[in-house]
């Protein structure tokens, strides 16, 4: 008898500094079949990027620290994590921070609040992407 080959559930890092938040988006992504990690400010989110290897980064860009700004940066210019692909997401809405957010790095862009299924939108939409290729 053949065993199935199953790859796990993608992995998600949601990176936030308000703890609500990330919970919401944690449960209704859990529920929707996702794995995920959290991390509540950019030093933190950058470890855990480089420990966990996640599918998708859900970055808030106020945060304390190291701000979203710098951690996404930094998450591209590093070998290990520069093809993860990432959802910029705040609050602000003034200036160009969409654009910004797509210079920086930022493979989406979405603006807080923000509900969990536009949410899972963007993320299935990074996920399946021509060319992606999912890790085992």
């Amino acid at each position: 008898m053949r065993k199935m080959n199953r790859r796990p559930a993608p992995l998600v890092l949601i990176v936030d500094d308000h703890a609500d938040t990330r919970e919401m988006y944690a449960m209704y992504l859990a529920a929707q079949g996702f794995r995920y990690v959290l991390a509540g400010d950019g030093a933190t989110a950058i470890r855990a990027a480089l420990g966990a290897q996640p599918d998708v980064i859900i970055m808030d860009l106020s945060l304390p620290q190291i701000d979203g700004w710098e951690a996404i940066r930094w998450l591209k210019q590093n070998r290990s994590t520069a093809h993860i692909p990432i959802v910029a997401c705040t609050g602000r809405v003034e200036g160009h921070s969409g654009v910004d957010a797509i210079a920086a790095g930022c493979d989406a862009f979405v603006l807080k609040p923000c509900l969990p299924e536009h949410l899972l939108k963007e993320i299935r939409t990074l996920l399946d992407r021509p060319g992606r290729e999912r890790r085992a």
